[in-house]
């Protein structure tokens, strides 16, 4: 017969090994996304002096992750096209292959129509307002007129293409974003946006001297059909308190969509 002493030794292990259990069980967490969640291709990067975590499966259907394709369109191999239609952004290799990104366009995004050049490219680029930001809206862009360094705060993201027409600055750009949502989506403000782990595949594989065509609507529904060359909603801006950027108490906030364009 077990004594007192014995029985409360047996308590106190069975209730040990179901703590241990209970831990066993715990998902393993990378970069706060659970580890069986994590998507190939959009895992925790570590890039430099930044860590990017993992992206989220809830924003990675199926035609928001990359992928290699079969290219539907008539352009040449080392060709960025972009569709602001279907939020869709292909750079075309040979044999008839493109590698597809997802992206998100703003309202600067839709007023590209004209072919540009990508002539310079920048690993995690700073942000300045524009002098038309400034004027327009000083009580958006003000806090910010001294400019964003470049790193996970800046909303140009992990790297940018910057465009140019005529080896002019067209301040029109192709970059990286932290605005998950956005992606798929049109934004009030803003120019070509994809997630930091596409802006950095895509740039390992883009030149300068890379031609950039986009696609009308016309293009876009004869290419992707009707339902997909007309994808996604206009999001309302995402306001960022400048504290959280420069460390001060300024109340106005950021777009974080806002880029560097006209």
């Amino acid at each position: 017969m077990l004594s007192s002493l014995s029985r409360s030794r047996l308590v106190l292990s069975a209730a040990a090994l179901a703590i241990l259990a209970a831990c066993s069980t715990q998902e393993e967490l990378i970069g706060g996304v659970p580890a069986n969640e994590v998507i190939d291709g959009y895992g925790l990067i570590e890039d430099g002096d930044f860590t990017l975590p993992p992206i989220p499966a809830e924003y990675l259907d199926d035609i928001n992750q990359r992928a290699f394709v079969e290219y539907n369109g008539p352009d040449a191999a080392g060709t960025i096209v972009v569709d602001p239609h279907a939020k869709l952004l292909y750079f075309v290799e040979d044999d008839g292959m493109a590698h597809r990104y997802a992206i998100a366009v703003g309202r600067q995004g839709l007023r590209m129509s004209r072919p540009s050049t990508v002539r310079l490219k920048r690993e995690w680029p700073g942000w300045t307002p524009t002098q038309n930001m400034l004027r327009t809206q000083p009580e958006v862009y003000g806090p910010f007129a001294a400019g964003v360094e470049g790193g996970l705060a800046s909303p140009l993201g992990a790297r940018a293409l910057y465009l140019f027409q005529n080896g002019r600055d067209t301040h029109f750009r192709i970059h990286g974003t932290n605005d998950l949502p956005s992606i798929g989506n049109s934004g009030s403000a803003g120019c070509i946006r994809m997630f930091n782990h596409d802006i950095i595949d895509l740039y390992e594989r883009v030149p300068n001297g890379t031609r950039v065509v986009v696609r009308t609507k016309a293009q876009s529904v004869e290419l992707e059909g009707e339902e997909l060359a007309n994808r996604g909603i206009i999001l309302q801006p995402n306001i960022i308190d400048p504290d959280l950027i420069y460390g001060t108490d300024d109340e106005e906030g950021l777009e974080v969509e806002a880029e560097a364009e006209t």
